[in-house]
């Protein structure tokens, strides 16, 4: 797979707006963290005001995963989701933009001595992430302290993807952003010993998929992730990567999990879903809620997001 390139026709004007964009971007990237904390809890505010889609999904997703919570409690914790959701723009702009000196006053690390064991033995690692609202710090946080590759979904706007891929790659020679739908090229990797970054936590349809319970909710959940590894002979392991209340982040690597890949996909994929859940309950306002998580169902079962208005169309 090519390294990204800059091309004379991505100045077209076409694309004039998509660099000013991150120009803004890059700026505001550059404003102290704390006060970029507080630019994205506003930001939160106002899409709880305008976002009535997004915010919808949220609420029927924590209505889901959450029936143990009083009517308070739960819109508690939305409004605090949707302020970390607005922070998460922010992130991405540090993730992207900041410098490894400036990213290493952030973050504190514990289990790093697992993906040192694996690299020294040489074995393949899938490093197994999760969609928390700052999903990029935890790519590139692992990326300052290990060599890895990372899937990624390619943007229709070449501007955005030259740039996705350009951050994400950048602190190590021979980093691979991945194309997801590439897995010839995940496996390869991952038998030269390799780590890829990998989230397998969201609802990509029926295909390629099982229904495993999420949060006791059936949730099509992808089989991918004990394929490739069984091809790559990999191991997984899972990251965490949380907020803390006063600004920063704690990045913690686990154990690889044992017995995977187990021979059954159900298995693998239930102790997929089962630590996802432990790990979203540490700081469930930091999950993804307002993805739909839940939109691909059982051959049967009706929309569980129907009632709210949301339509199973193709958005997610």
């Amino acid at each position: 797979m090519s390294r990204p390139v800059f091309r004379k026709a991505l100045l077209a004007p076409q694309y004039w707006l998509t660099w000013l964009s991150f120009g803004i971007w890059w700026l505001l990237a550059q404003l102290p963290y704390h006060f970029q904390l507080w630019l994205g809890r506003r930001l939160g505010h106002v899409m709880a005001r305008f976002a009535k889609r997004r915010v919808a999904i949220a609420r029927r997703n924590l209505e889901l995963c959450f029936p143990e919570l009083d009517d308070a409690a739960q819109q508690q914790l939305l409004r605090e989701h949707l302020e970390s959701v607005g922070i998460g723009f922010f992130e991405i702009g540090i993730a992207w933009f900041w410098s490894r000196k400036r990213l290493q006053k952030l973050v504190t690390y514990q289990g790093l001595e697992h993906l040192q064991a694996a690299e020294n033995a040489g074995e393949g690692v899938l490093l197994m992430a999760m969609h928390f609202t700052h999903v990029d710090c935890g790519g590139i946080f692992a990326a300052l302290e290990h060599s890895i590759d990372c899937s990624y979904r390619k943007h229709a706007n070449p501007v955005y993807d030259l740039i996705q891929r350009s951050c994400r790659e950048r602190f190590n020679d021979g980093n691979l952003a991945i194309e997801r739908s590439d897995v010839r090229t995940m496996i390869r990797q991952l038998k030269k010993g390799r780590a890829i970054w990998y989230a397998p936590d969201q609802d990509y349809g029926a295909k390629h998929s099982i229904f495993v319970p999420f949060f006791g909710v059936e949730a099509a959940t992808i089989t991918a992730t004990s394929q490739i590894a069984r091809l790559g002979r990999a191991k997984v392991i899972p990251f965490t990567c949380l907020r803390k209340a006063g600004g920063g982040y704690e990045y913690r690597a686990y154990p690889a999990l044992e017995g995977f890949p187990s021979g059954d996909e159900f298995i693998d994929t239930k102790q997929i879903n089962q630590f996802v859940e432990m790990a979203v309950r540490q700081a469930p306002e930091q999950y993804l809620w307002v993805h739909r998580r839940f939109k691909t169902r059982p051959s049967g079962e009706e929309d569980v997001y129907a009632q709210v208005g949301i339509s199973r169309g193709k958005r997610q």
